[in-house]
């Protein structure tokens, strides 16, 4: 049976990015003093995981090990709007979408824009969910398997490090309406962490495994 192919993020190194083989990262972090980097399962992974911090993704291995049973974790409600976001990591484009969960309807989707990131789509795939479900006087919850978007709607801030250009001045001026429109509206939809090592994958997911 062949080897299953792995990726490789590259935090700190020669080259920040995600490498398909060992060889390509190891020219990366090899010699590099305080080098920081780590394998992945699928280039989906690796690509969401180099937008977020390294130290989360070392606690992360460390909590599989002590893993709750699926038991501590009842089924979703079905009666909600699930979210996700892709980003390239080639391209450097983003694009979101949500989805009824009940039905798997396709509810919105935005973009690719471009010079995004994977957190600014997960963002603004649950706030333009909040807005989509304010208009139909819906209380459904809504479910993001991005722990860092939940918490930037949960304080009203998009703490992206991503510098604003002329080649994203869409993405910015959609984060500044996202904010404001958090800052203006009160809601009673709960958003809630898509727990994926119970649930299997996001249904909002792009399929880019």
């Amino acid at each position: 049976m062949a080897k299953k192919q792995k990726f490789y993020t590259v935090w700190e190194g020669r080259k920040k990015g995600v490498y398909d083989s060992w060889d390509d990262c190891k020219k990366q972090v090899e010699g590099v003093q305080g080098a920081k980097y780590k394998a992945f399962e699928s280039k989906n992974e690796a690509e969401k995981a180099l937008e977020e911090n390294y130290w989360k993704h070392v606690q992360k291995a460390e909590q599989k090990q002590t893993k709750l049973p699926k038991s501590a974790f009842p089924p979703p409600n079905l009666e909600s709007v699930v979210v996700d976001a892709a980003w390239n990591s080639v391209k450097k484009d983003m694009e979101y979408q949500g989805f009824y969960l009940k039905t798997k309807e396709r509810l919105f989707h935005k973009g690719p824009f471009p010079q995004a990131t994977n957190n600014i789509g997960e963002f603004l795939a649950i706030v333009h969910a909040l807005a989509h479900l304010k208009k139909q006087n819906s209380s459904l919850p809504i479910y993001s398997d991005s722990r860092t978007a939940i918490s930037w709607v949960k304080n009203k801030k998009a703490n992206t490090k991503l510098e604003e250009g002329t080649g994203n001045a869409e993405v910015f001026d959609l984060l500044e309406r996202a904010v404001k429109w958090l800052q203006d509206n009160n809601y009673p939809n709960k958003v809630l962490k898509w727990e994926t090592d119970y649930w299997g994958e996001n249904p909002a997911d792009f399929g880019r495994k």
